[in-house]
């Protein structure tokens, strides 16, 4: 709890902000309320369209963003629903999409509790699919500390239920809190959920906003992945637990397993930001990313207004690039190493 929402704090305490100080010395010694919204690391990766700031704020903008210290685990199954109504204190069968006179929610609030009625983990539930034809898909929001004791408390209770449970380490949780209430927030934050895996009011009380879920850099499609084209190690396949090395023989194997086993991988996908967003027509297909000498360092993949997943030189993701637009237009960009890849080793 590093940092704490200063406008999440004013709402619930109605308190003035004072001059001078940092926000640290601000905060100092107030109500545990203020420690509701968490941050985690960096902003980056969010539609610039939601015209959001950071924690500190600017005068004049709609609302507040904070990465949160929370984690994920999908649940995905035709018995999903029914193993979690037997574990959870809320009725989540009221999150199933189906005919009723009210859209059903997107999320809810839920306690696990233990045989003797006492807390064990708090979560937020995300419903993924959207008809009761499809597949049961939630999302489980966690405690990041607890997520692998979460996964475990799951495990134990599973049995035989036709229900997979696995960590999302590929998604990061935000939370927006608008200054006040506001029909335009509501709807910028509606607008963009095709950009996002979820957009939603936080299901506890009106004053918590809104929940958001963004994807890291995770290649997927054959637009990520051209098909006849795309590398196996170049695309994170082994990062994403995609590939073994020794199961032995298979199509396409013997390229794959020399490049592992030579230890040799100079490019690799990873996400992007435009300096500014950029219309889709008005990039080619697999653009050119180059140096600021105009030395090709990679290729544009996909992606959406400022933000995408390129094929770049491990070499050159610290310089200063630049992606080759229609014409003769470029468009500064800068690179990221995203949280799931593994953490290097010292020998």
């Amino acid at each position: 709890m590093r940092t704490r929402s200063r406008a999440l704090l004013n709402r619930l305490t109605r308190s003035q902000d004072v001059g001078g100080g940092g926000e640290t010395s601000r905060l100092e010694g107030l109500p545990q309320a203020a420690m509701l919204v968490r941050a985690s690391g960096a902003l980056r990766g969010l539609p610039r369209g939601l015209r959001l700031t950071t924690r500190r704020g600017l005068g004049g903008t709609a609302a507040d963003l904070f990465p949160l210290s929370r984690a994920l685990l999908r649940l995905q199954g035709r018995e999903a629903e029914p193993f979690l109504q037997g574990l959870l204190t809320n009725d989540v069968t009221q999150l199933a999409p189906g005919g009723g006179a009210s859209e059903a929610p997107r999320a809810q609030y839920a306690h696990f509790l233990n045989v003797q009625g006492r807390c064990l983990y708090d979560v937020i539930l995300y419903r993924i699919h959207e008809s009761s034809e499809e597949e049961t898909d939630i999302l489980l929001e966690c405690d990041a500390a607890a997520l692998d004791a979460l996964q475990k408390h799951l495990k134990l209770y599973k049995i035989r239920r036709k229900v997979s449970i696995m960590p999302c380490l590929d998604l990061s949780l935000w939370a927006v809190i608008p200054k006040e209430p506001s029909v335009e927030v509501s709807q910028e934050l509606q607008g963009c959920a095709s950009k996002a895996v979820v957009v939603t009011p936080d299901p506890r009380v009106d004053v918590m906003g809104w929940r958001l879920i963004t994807s890291q850099g995770i290649p997927e499609g054959i637009k990520d992945l051209p098909t006849g084209i795309a590398l196996p190690l170049e695309s994170n396949l082994a990062y994403l637990n995609g590939v073994s090395f020794t199961k032995g023989c298979y199509i396409g194997q013997e390229l794959t397993a020399r490049t592992h086993h030579m230890g040799v991988i100079r490019k690799r996908l990873l996400p992007i930001q435009l300096a500014v967003p950029v219309p889709p027509d008005s990039i080619p297909d697999s653009a050119e990313i180059v140096t600021e000498s105009g030395k090709s360092a990679g290729k544009y993949r996909a992606g959406c207004d400022e933000l995408g997943i390129a094929l770049l030189r491990l070499a050159n993701i610290n310089e200063p690039l630049r992606l080759k637009l229609s014409g003769d237009a470029t468009v500064n960009l800068t690179a990221s190493i995203p949280e799931w890849w593994p953490k290097p080793t010292n020998a």
